[in-house]
């Protein structure tokens, strides 16, 4: 991979719990409300027309309630779907002022990081946690490595891959995605785009069937990439969320689109955005700033229409398959309550308003990130 000046921090990279010791002991401080935090890194391989999707959340740092404890989940090819839970938080680790989590489930027995930098003191150098992690993974901004097992023992998932950041989120600076209220703790959730685009190296290996001996191995070089993170109490009450990066004939184009009953000061409302990097360019609409429709089924369309003084986009999904249940954060711990697609099929349309519209991009993907979340479902949503 060719190298490339890094980014600036893109803002709530870093952890967002803290605790007075940075103890995760049960003896620690415990908040008296739920707190989680959750990554979601995904790795798009178009060559095979397949997805890698890993989630990774942390509930209840310091220990102690029903619901503490760690998760990874995989959403692999053709929607399979794999979890392993790590229940010690005190195994969990992560930076306080940019991006690098990491959770295992035994310590190793060495470790060659600086013990003086108390937020590098968990970091492994790559081949030292290939060497020394029977299970677990760590991620910064750049590298993403672990592996899971079968409770039979057998390996179910091992990756290796290194990541050049292209944008995260907001050009030519980076942004808070929802805003500058975003960093004072009245919204439920916090969510931050970490990295709208960006082009992977490596190799994952994937057990196809749980009983199975044989690994499939993916390799891939300059594979579009992405990484968005949430924090707080809960998920929103309801959501839909497109994402993609992976457009035919538009490699420098990127779009993530969310909305969702959200709630602020303790009173719930209805927002959403879209924003969409292209040819070095930033396209941002927010629901509260521009006008902002969206027409979404319980499963298997999606439709999103925004309007602003200079530009209109539409965004129009559609999945063909079932896709698959995932695990989300609740207030009464992890619940299939999302429903998934890496396999959707999208078309985004953006449009320079002026006198006459001009089309800015037309772009069409067959791997498309779509996803409803919460409920109820019960019919077609229209905001």
């Amino acid at each position: 991979m060719s190298a490339a000046a890094p980014h600036a921090q893109t803002p709530h990279s870093g952890y967002h719990w803290h605790s007075p010791s940075r103890s995760h002991s049960s003896n620690s401080n415990k908040p008296s409300t739920r707190f989680f935090e959750g990554w979601y890194f995904r790795l798009t391989l178009p060559q095979q027309a397949q997805t890698f999707a890993f989630m990774y959340s942390i509930d209840d740092p310091a220990g102690g309630t029903a619901q503490s404890g760690g998760a990874a989940q995989i959403l692999g090819p053709d929607e399979t779907y794999y979890c392993r839970t790590f229940p010690d938080t005190q195994k969990f680790w992560a930076w306080l002022p940019q991006l690098g989590i990491g959770h295992w489930r035994q310590l190793p027995n060495q470790t060659s990081s600086n013990p003086k930098n108390s937020d590098n003191a968990k970091y492994l150098p790559p081949q030292v946690f290939a060497d020394t992690i029977h299970e677990g993974y760590q991620a910064t901004a750049n590298l993403h490595q672990g592996q899971l097992r079968l409770p039979s023992g057998k390996i179910k998932a091992r990756w290796h891959y290194q990541t050049q950041v292209i944008s995260t989120w907001g050009e030519p600076t980076p942004r808070a995605t929802a805003g500058w209220l975003s960093f004072f703790p009245i919204f439920e959730p916090g969510w931050q785009v970490l990295m709208a685009h960006g082009l992977a190296t490596g190799w994952i290996d994937w057990r196809v069937h749980n009983t199975d001996d044989a690994l499939t191995r993916y390799t891939f070089e300059a594979a579009p990439a992405y990484a968005e993170k949430n924090w707080g109490g809960a998920f929103p009450a309801k959501w839909f969320w497109i994402q993609c990066n992976a457009f035919e004939a538009a490699p420098t184009l990127s779009v993530t689109a969310a909305a969702g009953i959200r709630e602020v000061l303790m009173l719930k409302e209805n927002v959403g955005l879209i924003g969409i990097h292209y040819q070095g360019k930033f396209y941002e609409f927010f629901s509260t700033q521009t006008q902002f429709d969206w027409a979404v089924d319980p499963w298997g369309y999606w439709q999103v229409t925004a309007v602003s003084i200079t530009h209109r986009v539409v965004l129009t999904g559609r999945a063909t398959d079932a896709g698959a249940w995932v695990r989300v954060p609740t207030r009464q711990g992890l619940q299939f309550l999302c429903r998934d697609t890496t396999h959707g099929q999208l078309t985004l349309q953006l449009w320079e308003r002026g006198h006459d519209e001009t089309l800015v991009v037309e772009a069409r993907s067959q791997l498309a990130g779509l996803e409803v979340g919460g409920g109820p479902w019960e019919a077609r949503w229209v905001s």
